[in-house]
């Protein structure tokens, strides 16, 4: 325990208070040992960082309630199950794969905060695969992640906006019902005003 609060640059008091609120998972015991590990490392990184962007310990308590009872971060945050998106299991080294150099305490707790990471025992959970692979290339193309996950916090303002718009115009003029089956109508016409302002900007520019 000592070395765990040593490490994550916290007091033995403030570790005991963590796991009293069970913010942290119980370690593994043999005997009368307790080990601790560095999936603990990182979720007392994540509490420090989400501490430090004014999140409280009880919103913070919601997220570890959740995390560790395999409950969707998506659902927590009222963004929802995934209809289309493939989550993807990662172990923390797979995700460090990913993102080399850019998995820092700050970076996951913005992830985590978006619902695009919760965890599941071991595991990190990615609640969409085209996210993940697109958020990486971007990384690769020199992109620092902080300003990804910044910018995936706007798209999701605005494509709220864009699904609150279509539900809107459905329900008008049709039924609850068929907002499924008209999705893909949705999508294709943002996709096609999406590809069509990027057309427009890229000869501007």
């Amino acid at each position: 325990m000592e070395e765990l609060a040593r490490l994550a640059g916290i007091t033995v008091r403030t570790l005991r208070f963590y796991r009293e609120r069970k913010l942290i998972p119980p370690p593994r015991r043999e005997g009368r040992i307790a080990w601790y590990d560095d999936h603990h490392l990182a979720r007392l990184r994540t509490i420090s960082a989400l501490l430090e962007r004014g999140h409280t310990l009880s919103g913070i308590a919601e997220l570890a309630e959740a995390f560790d009872h395999g409950r969707d971060v998506g659902d927590l945050l009222g963004v929802g199950a995934p209809t289309e998106e493939t989550p993807v299991r990662l172990t923390p080294e797979e995700l460090a794969d990913h993102f080399a150099g850019e998995v820092t305490a700050e970076n996951l707790a913005a992830a985590m905060e978006l619902g695009y990471l919760g965890t599941d025992g071991d595991e990190l959970v990615h609640i969409s695969r085209r996210l993940l692979d697109v958020s990486a290339a971007l990384v690769r193309e020199g992109i620092p992640l902080a300003e990804v996950l910044a910018a995936g916090h706007r798209v999701r303002e605005h494509a709220e906006a864009l699904a609150g718009l279509f539900t809107e115009l459905i329900t008008r003029h049709a039924t609850q019902d068929d907002l499924h089956r008209l999705r893909p109508l949705a999508k294709s016409v943002v996709d096609a005003e999406l590809s069509m302002a990027l057309d427009r900007r890229l000869r501007k520019e």
